[in-house]
């Protein structure tokens, strides 16, 4: 199943939502935790339901999980079992479903506009560490030990029932293909593989963006390919770079312009103003599915749906 090309046969773009964790810790939130979003698994689910279906209401076409973090080792570090582990990560699915179909009751909600799908985030490898890794790269597992990381926690959300993978903010060349290789164990699942990238050519740990984008183009479960969590000011570039290296519909949802300080598990750096703006010229240089990442807000969604819808 491709919701992706679904949408994209009938509208000019696929919404994505914004930001959820960041969202989350506006409202309140303490997520400066090694479980960052996941931890409201635990304590609020009802708040990251809340949150998705704010989302909607700004035109949304996706929600994406609040899985980004939550891995069966980082739950079982918290004393957790590994069934207790699995279903909040399954639970993650549930509450993006629930807020979806809530929504999609009210035959207002779905005026010109496509069914909301639900789209189950699988972060990188970096993200359980929690150190910021994700944003480098560095951390030298192989690809069979990268495959064996993410095998348990895609198996989990694809048995939830989501209606795809979000494969995001990979930060390095041998990450995304131990991902694009393990997503043959699954084949009814299509996935979007996201990387972080350092400036407007390369990708968090180096390589050329365009060189990962061509080679994932061999994958046909692999629905599209982007960038996210990365300053708006690269974005125009990287679309660029990599328009005429793939096939596939190119998706970008970058963050506010901040960045992330590991340190102190807090954002340094100026916003991006004018963010549905800024998503115009993203599409007119030939990206097709947008939203935005850390730091971004229904506002900011809602600007892009004035003109995308």
């Amino acid at each position: 199943m491709n919701p992706i090309e679904t949408i994209l046969q009938k509208y000019p773009a696929v919404i994505l939502d914004g930001a959820l964790a960041t969202e989350l810790e506006r409202r309140g939130a303490d997520l400066k935790d090694k479980l960052w979003s996941a931890k409201l698994l635990i304590e609020n689910p009802g708040l990251i339901k809340q949150v998705h279906t704010d989302y909607f209401f700004a035109g949304a076409d996706c929600a994406t999980t609040a899985s980004y973090q939550a891995t069966v080792e980082g739950f079982m570090q918290r004393g957790l079992s590994r069934k207790e582990s699995i279903d909040l990560i399954q639970k993650s699915v549930i509450l993006a479903q629930e807020a979806r179909d809530e929504f999609w009751a009210n035959e207002i909600n779905r005026i010109g506009r496509p069914r909301p799908f639900i789209a189950a985030s699988v972060g990188p490898y970096g993200a359980f560490l929690a150190d910021g890794s994700e944003y480098r790269g560095d951390y030298g597992l192989t690809e069979s030990e990268l495959i064996a990381f993410h095998r348990p926690r895609m198996e989990a959300l694809i048995a939830a029932g989501a209606d795809m993978l979000a494969c995001e903010t990979i930060p390095c060349f041998v990450e995304a293909q131990a991902i694009a290789q393990l997503l043959e164990e699954f084949p009814s699942v299509s996935a979007w593989i996201s990387f972080s990238a350092k400036d407007g050519t390369h990708i968090s740990s180096g390589e050329r963006f365009s060189d990962c984008t061509r080679w994932l183009d061999q994958f046909p479960q692999v629905a599209a390919v982007g960038i996210n969590c990365t300053s708006p000011k690269f974005i125009s570039s990287l679309i660029k770079e990599t328009r005429d290296k793939t096939t596939k519909p190119i998706l970008v949802y970058p963050n506010s312009g901040e960045s992330y300080n590991a340190n102190k598990h807090d954002w340094d750096g100026d916003t991006c103003e004018a963010f549905g703006e800024s998503a115009k010229e993203w599409y007119a240089s030939g990206a097709r599915i947008i939203g935005g990442c850390c730091r971004t807000t229904p506002d900011d969604i809602r600007s892009i749906a004035a003109w995308a819808r």
